[in-house]
C-alpha cells in the first residue's frame, strides 16, 4: 500500500474533539514500579501534540496477556503515574470501556487532562475483533489514532476494528516509523542491504524470500546461516542446523541469483566444544571446523569483509544477531560489524534500520543504539514488515 495516503495529526482538526489514542505502553513491571519507560517515553510526542492542538487524548492500551481475562496485576491503573510524570500533565485513569467508571471520565474530561483506559485485553473483544467493542471504543470518541505499530500486525478491535468508525491517522510514532521503514525498502537509496540472523531457516523463510527480490545485498548470520553453509557443503560439525530445509536454502540462493541479490555468508567462524560462557574457542576456516565443533559466532574475516561490503552500500536494514551474542565471547561478530554500521551511518553514509527484540538487545550490549538511523523496538510487527505482509492496524489508517 501507498504510506502517502496515511493521514497523520497534522491532517487533522482537533480542537474540542475527543481523540482515543492507540498507544504501546506494555512496559515491564517490578513489584509495581516500571523497570524500562522506554515506550512510555515514547508515546508523549503524540499525546502532546493532541493537548497541544486542543483536543482531548484518552488513550487505549493493553498489557501482557490476560486473555479476555481481569488479571489485577495487568491492570493500566499502575501506569497512569508513570505517564503523567512523563507528559508532566494530568492523566486520569477512566477505568474500563462501557463502565460508568469511563463514561464519566469521559463526560467529565477537562481541557488539559489525558484519560487512560484500562487494559483493552481484559475484554474478550479486543483480541477477536469484535464490531460490538470496536463500537463501543468509537462511542468515547471523535477521531481515532494509532500510534502502535507494535500492535499494527494484530487485526484487534483497538488496532483494526474502530479504524473503520472514526476519521483516523497516524501517531508521531507510528509515522516516524512508517517513514524509516519506507525509507529502507519501500523506496531505498541503492545499493540497499539486509542482515538477517537468528538460530533458525525455518523462523524466517519469508523474510529470507521476500528480501532477496528487495535488496542488493543479504547477510546470513547466526545459526541459520549454519544450514546455508550446509547447502554449499561446507562440514559444520555439531553446529544447529536445519538439515530439512537444505533445499528451501538452495531455493531462496537459486532466487537471489535471479534477482540480482548478492547473498552473503560467513567466510569463517568463531567455534567450541560446548555452548557455556568463557568457553574455550577458536577462529576456524570454513573447510576446517572439527566434527566435535559447534559454529557460535562469525570470525573476524567475515566481519572485514562484510565491512567491506557495507561500506559500499547506503541503505540497509537489520534484523537477527550474527552468533550467540548473550554468552561471551559469542557476540564478538555483532557487536563488532553493528559498530561499523554505527560508524558509517554517523558518517552520514548509510542509512540503518534495525528492529526485533533480539536485535535491539545485542545493539544496546554494543553500544550503538543511538547511532543507527532508526530502531524499531517492534517484534512480530517489524518481522511481518520484512516479510512483505499487509499489516491491519496500518491498512485500516490507509482507507480514510
Amino acid at each position: 500500500m501507498d504510506l502517502k495516503t496515511i493521514k497523520t495529526i497534522d491532517d487533522l482538526e482537533l480542537r474540542g474533539q475527543r481523540v482515543l489514542i492507540r498507544v504501546d505502553i506494555n512496559v515491564p513491571i517490578r513489584d509495581g514500579v516500571v523497570t524500562d519507560d522506554t515506550r512510555i517515553r515514547a508515546i508523549v510526542p503524540t499525546v502532546r501534540d493532541v493537548l497541544a492542538a486542543g483536543g482531548k487524548p484518552i488513550l487505549a492500551a493493553h498489557l501482557g496477556r490476560p486473555k479476555g481475562q481481569v488479571v489485577e496485576d495487568l491492570s493500566l491503573s499502575a501506569l497512569a503515574a508513570p505517564l503523567q510524570e512523563a507528559l508532566t500533565s494530568d492523566v486520569v485513569f477512566a477505568g474500563a470501556i462501557g463502565s460508568d467508571e469511563a463514561r464519566a471520565a469521559v463526560e467529565e474530561q477537562a481541557d488539559g487532562d489525558t484519560l487512560l483506559l484500562e487494559n483493552v485485553r481484559f475484554h474478550a473483544g479486543e483480541e477477536a475483533n469484535d464490531p460490538e467493542f470496536a463500537k463501543a471504543l468509537a462511542a468515547i470518541a471523535d477521531i481515532y489514532i494509532n500510534d502502535a505499530f507494535s500492535a499494527a500486525h494484530r487485526a484487534h478491535a483497538s488496532t483494526e476494528g474502530v479504524a473503520h468508525l472514526l476519521p483516523s491517522a497516524a501517531g508521531r510514532q507510528m509515522q516516524a516509523e512508517l517513514a524509516a521503514l519506507g525509507a529502507a525498502l519501500e523506496d531505498p537509496t541503492r545499493p540497499v542491504a539486509a542482515v538477517v540472523g537468528g538460530a533458525k531457516v525455518s523462523t524466517k523463510i519469508d523474510v529470507l524470500t521476500h528480501l532477496v527480490a528487495k535488496v542488493d545485498k543479504l547477510i546470513v548470520g547466526g545459526g541459520m546461516a549454519n544450514t546455508f553453509l550446509l547447502a554449499n557443503g561446507h562440514p559444520i560439525g555439531k553446529s544447529l542446523a536445519e538439515a530439512d530445509l537444505v533445499e528451501t536454502a538452495r531455493e531462496i540462493m537459486t532466487a537471489a541469483e535471479a534477482s540480482g541479490c548478492r547473498i552473503l555468508l560467513p567466510i569463517d567462524a568463531t567455534c567450541a566444544l560446548e555452548f557455556a560462557e568463557g568457553a574455550s574457542h577458536r577462529v576456524a576456516a570454513l573447510d576446517d571446523i572439527g566434527s566435535d565443533e559447534m559454529v557460535l559466532d562469525v570470525g573476524p574475516r567475515s566481519v572485514a569483509e562484510l565491512t567491506t561490503e557495507l561500506a559500499t552500500c547506503r541503505t540497509l536494514v537489520w534484523n537477527g544477531p550474527l552468533g550467540a551474542f548473550e554468552i561471551d565471547p559469542f557476540g564478538a561478530g555483532t557487536f563488532s560489524l553493528a559498530r561499523a554500521v554505527a560508524d558509517l551511518t554517523k558518517s552520514g553514509e548509510l542509512t540503518s534500520a534495525a528492529g526485533g527484540g533480539d536485535t535491539v538487545a545485542a545493539l544496546n550490549a554494543a553500544g550503538v543504539t543511538d547511532d543507527f538511523s532508526y530502531i524499531s523496538t517492534a517484534g512480530g510487527a517489524f518481522l511481518e514488515w520484512l516479510e512483505g505482509r499487509e499489516l491491519p492496524g496500518i491498512a485500516a489508517l490507509g482507507r480514510h
